[in-house]
């Protein structure tokens, strides 16, 4: 390829001087939108209490989020690459860090709920700003799988630091402050970004937004997430969550025709019609619905049935942590120049369920270092070593003014998959308890009979969506190895070609991988 087709594309000859500088700041950004996810839901009961929120109205604290983040990440990612990555990245830090205090400042539950949708507004022009300034600043092959492997490990393990970090703050000073604690990382992340992040020139789509993409997409997100949290707490035949689902698939169908049809769609088809980047968003939705499922079980198991306080239940899973980090800043950065994409996320995803299959052996009185201690480690380094190739191919070879949009595919793809996740996990958990407590607890004399029989029926459910979790990641290693076909990173065929006669597609690929 020719130089001037290099500089056409918007990709500078030079790498940025400042770009592990910057790495630094986006990933501190990405740390504090994951671990939100989750550091709230520890905070829940004591600000449930405080504020009077009825136990019917909870779930909007993390409903709201979840609709506004989940809904708004096309419109997100297309704003930075009309906007400007930097300039979103920053407005999304300042917007978030104004959410969080108004969180923490709540003083009753329409306030709590507004600040949880603006929180979720901001993330959604956030996430996609950070994600695809690391795939338009890192551009070599080596420092790309460096980069995408520090990304990596923060985006699988920021939602158990979030554990850890909500159970402190929740038990030594109190649950405002899971909120207050998102302003220094806003800050330090928005100055450190305005002053070093060096965005490369030429990468911006200025076409006109696409208004009815924007609108069809996200009520057709809102819908679908609604429709999962819905059925989670009103049952899966509930006419409202039926109709939720229509409402989805006919928005969504209608957003796809739209794209097709317009001058400059907000998803451009091309990005999510490339085989391996279809592969990616397919595998990686599906390993996190078996991962945001086991979250909420492992926390309720520890606390409900082990007795942990909120603190050691963190605690408890800093295997996964530093799987987590193993597989995607050691396995995974290693081997991702040396082997083919899918021959990381196949594999990796595959051992996670291995270490799902310990998780299924679950009593009540299992051993934490028998049985939770290696599933948990197992688990960790599965998804790392699998979640660090998968988010660096995800932006690979795109267009770099659909990088942001390619990136909000990513995130949404995590969104969609951990309500999903939630939802379907926890209903098969539900089933499996109810059904054993009926079955068992005739034969309970005592009272403490009984209570032990509540507690088997607990832990019964749990094992039971935990199988189906280990089913949900062998059928996403078996996506990955059939769908991903891109070699290794610099082989001259890093990203396949999705088509016969695709030379414009496969011209636009070449600058984002190659110098």
């Amino acid at each position: 390829m020719s130089q001037t087709a290099v500089k056409a594309s918007g990709v500078a000859d030079a790498p940025d001087a400042g770009r592990w500088k910057a790495l630094v700041f986006i990933a501190l950004a990405q740390l504090m939108v994951v671990l939100d996810a989750t550091i709230v839901n520890i905070a829940l009961p004591s600000a449930q209490q405080d504020l009077g929120i009825s136990d019917g109205n909870r779930q909007w604290v993390v409903t709201a989020y979840a609709l506004a983040f989940g809904g708004l990440l096309l419109f997100g990612g297309r704003i930075a690459d009309l906007w400007g990555r930097k300039r979103t990245f920053v407005l999304g830090l300042g917007g978030f860090a104004i959410a969080s205090a108004l969180g923490g400042a709540a003083t009753n539950e329409a306030m709590m709920f507004g600040s949880r949708a603006l929180q979720g507004v901001f993330g959604a022009l956030l996430a996609p700003a950070a994600l695809s300034l690391l795939a338009v600043m890192f551009t070599d092959a080596k420092e790309r799988a460096k980069a995408f492997g520090i990304y990596g490990a923060i985006a699988g393990g920021g939602g158990a630091v979030g554990l850890i970090l909500g159970g402190f703050l929740t038990e030594y000073l109190n649950w405002r402050w899971t909120f207050f604690v998102n302003i220094p990382f806003a800050i330090v992340a928005a100055a450190g970004a305005y002053l070093v992040i060096r965005e490369p020139e030429g990468g911006r789509n200025r076409s006109p937004l696409d208004i009815p993409g924007v609108i069809l997409s996200t009520l057709g997100l809102v819908a679908l997430v609604y429709g999962f949290t819905r059925a989670e707490s009103n049952g899966w035949s509930d006419a409202v969550t039926v109709g939720m689902f229509v409402a989805s698939a006919v928005l969504l169908l209608a957003f796809v025709v739209v794209e097709s049809k317009v001058k400059a769609p907000l998803l451009p088809l091309r990005v999510i019609t490339e085989r391996n980047r279809g592969g990616v968003y397919l595998s990686l939705g599906l390993a996190i619905i078996a991962m945001f499922g086991l979250f909420l079980f492992l926390t309720y198991y520890l606390q409900i049935v082990k007795g942990y306080t909120p603190v050691k239940t963190g605690f408890a899973f800093l295997p996964m942590i530093a799987g987590m980090i193993t597989g995607s800043t050691q396995i995974g950065t290693r081997l991702m120049t040396r082997v083919a994409p899918r021959l990381l996320m196949g594999p990796g995803f595959l051992v996670a369920a291995v270490g799902m299959l310990f998780l299924t052996q679950m009593e009540v009185d299992t051993s934490y270092a028998g049985v939770l201690l290696p599933g948990m480690l197992l688990l960790g380094l599965g998804m790392g070593t699998a979640f660090m190739p998968a988010m660096s191919l995800a932006t690979t070879g795109v267009e770099p003014r659909d990088a942001g949009v390619a990136s909000a595919m990513v995130n949404t793809s995590q969104q969609v998959g951990g309500a999903i996740g939630t939802a379907l996990l926890n209903t098969i958990a539900a089933s499996a308890t109810t059904s054993y407590i009926a079955d068992h607890i005739g034969g309970a004399s005592s009272r403490s009979q009984q209570q032990l029989v509540q507690l088997q029926g607990q832990v019964q459910g749990y094992t039971s969506a935990i199988w189906f979790a280990v089913g949900i990641l062998v059928v996403a290693a078996a996506i990955a190895l059939t769908f991903v076909n891109a070699g290794r990173p610099g082989s001259g065929n890093a990203v396949a070609g999705s088509g016969a006669g695709d030379e414009a597609e496969d011209e636009l690929r070449v600058p984002v991988v190659a110098h």
